[in-house]
């Protein structure tokens, strides 16, 4: 009987260390309107650690900083087997969403264990009592997207919830017979969620078709698939393992080109007014 691992439906760090023989020239790029950090971007010397995390390191791939994301952080952790946390978040205003890219861990959430496996996802409210470990022989992957709480009087802190993309159904777009569709975690109509993390979803050839410009500030991972995207006035090449950050207003379109599905996890800050400087 095979012992191959079976392969991951989702792109993850490559880490390691390109040899001295590669180009330098990639498709990395920073400016005031956008950021892209190609997968390859992503290896073993700009790795983190984090504070009681046993057995962990981390990509961080978007911060609050100025001129880069105002709203939340991003990271992509990489959790050895018998790894984990008992003090995952340490900041009690920061809400978050899980979500599995490979491998599997345990959340243990107000004392009731969860596996989450590959596509595992999880909304922890700010305050939560949650931990977080790699209980299987396999390095497990995990996308943590953290966001400061906007508390707003007379609305309830959203519940913890716990699921996998996989039972989630995705919503075609008006107009589109499928080709472009959304999974949505968290109901949109629910105002005490003030960000939403989910998965847009493409078939080959679907396309956004025009310019979209909005209020929402977005962290996009390429989880399969490639296309071209519109960043601001630049139409970029970006396949599975990239990672995008647009900021508010930055026009936006795509167009899925690639012989399979093209699909992100998508990050926007939602359903708060905008703050006024006093």
């Amino acid at each position: 009987m095979s012992t191959t691992p079976a392969p991951r439906r989702f792109a993850t760090p490559p880490g390691g260390l390109p040899p001295q023989t590669q180009l330098t020239t990639d498709r990395a790029v920073f400016t005031e309107a956008y950021a892209v950090l190609p997968h390859g971007t992503m290896t073993d010397i700009v790795t983190s650690l984090l504070p009681f995390w046993d057995d962990t390191r981390l990509w961080t791939i978007a911060r609050p900083l100025s001129g880069f994301a105002e709203t939340f952080s991003q990271y992509v952790v990489e959790v050895a087997p018998g790894g984990g946390s008992d003090r995952p978040e340490l900041n009690e205003g920061a809400e978050g969403v899980i979500f599995v890219v490979g491998g599997a861990l345990t959340l243990t959430l107000d004392g009731t264990d969860h596996e989450l496996a590959e596509g595992g996802y999880a909304y922890l409210p700010p305050a939560a009592d949650w931990t977080l470990h790699n209980t299987s022989s396999e390095v497990a992957t995990f996308h943590w997207i953290r966001k400061a709480y906007e508390v707003v009087d007379g609305l309830d802190v959203p519940e913890a919830f716990v699921t996998n993309e996989a039972d989630v159904v995705a919503v075609e777009m008006p107009g589109t017979n499928g080709a472009w569709a959304t999974q949505r975690f968290a109901d949109p109509n629910d105002v005490r969620h003030d960000m939403h993390v989910n998965i847009v979803n493409f078939e080959p050839g679907g396309a956004i078709p025009f310019p979209e410009t909005h209020v929402m500030e977005h962290g996009l991972y390429v989880l399969e698939g490639k296309a071209v995207y519109l960043l601001n006035d630049d139409w970029v090449e970006v396949q599975a393992g990239d990672f995008m950050w647009l900021r508010a207003f930055c026009p936006q379109a795509c167009y899925a080109g690639g012989p399979g599905r093209f699909r992100y996890l998508l990050y926007k800050d939602v359903n708060r007014h905008a703050k006024l400087p006093y």
